[in-house]
């Protein structure tokens, strides 16, 4: 599947979509946890999501208990963490496997995408995140450390803006 809205993805309230539900946007995919040294990232995430989403913006939340365990709570319990803590409301989706034999197919064709040292491959731990065009294509991958707030990331994104 090499086409990135081609492929299924369940909400975290358990509905099956595709990607294709947010063609046509840009994207900012994360891979979320609620007990990590960068949860705090979600503040961002969401100021990001609240200041660029009436032109055409969305960040998508992929909990994920891969890196440390800091991912043990079941869906309800991630939704309900990340909207008492954070105000969450862009789109979460079920505890998603992004490396390894179970990785989801999404996560397996963003890692083909190299970060901003030429590194394709794995995902090294929570909240890296990738970039997506309107037309699907990743044209971005910033890892963990890099802060939502940063100016590459930020100016990646704004440029890319269909509205």
């Amino acid at each position: 599947m090499s086409n990135l809205f081609d492929i299924p993805v369940t909400t975290i309230d358990g509905n099956e979509a595709t990607m294709n539900d947010w063609a046509g946007h840009v994207l900012l995919i994360v891979n979320t946890a609620s007990e990590c040294g960068f949860t705090d990232q979600y503040d961002d995430l969401q100021g990001l999501f609240d200041e660029f989403a009436p032109r055409g913006f969305f960040v998508l939340g992929f909990p994920c208990n891969q890196f440390g365990g800091q991912e043990p709570g079941n869906a309800e319990e991630i939704k309900q963490f990340c909207q008492r803590e954070f105000g969450v409301t862009f789109p979460l989706f079920q505890k998603t496997k992004v490396n390894g034999d179970g990785a989801h197919p999404l996560y397996k064709l963003l890692k083909e995408t190299p970060d901003a040292d030429g590194e394709a491959g794995d995902v090294k731990w929570n909240f890296e995140k990738f970039v997506v065009s309107p037309e699907g294509e990743v044209i971005g991958r910033f890892r963990s450390k890099v802060s939502p707030d940063d100016d590459s990331l930020r100016n990646l994104i704004e440029e890319n803006l269909p509205i």
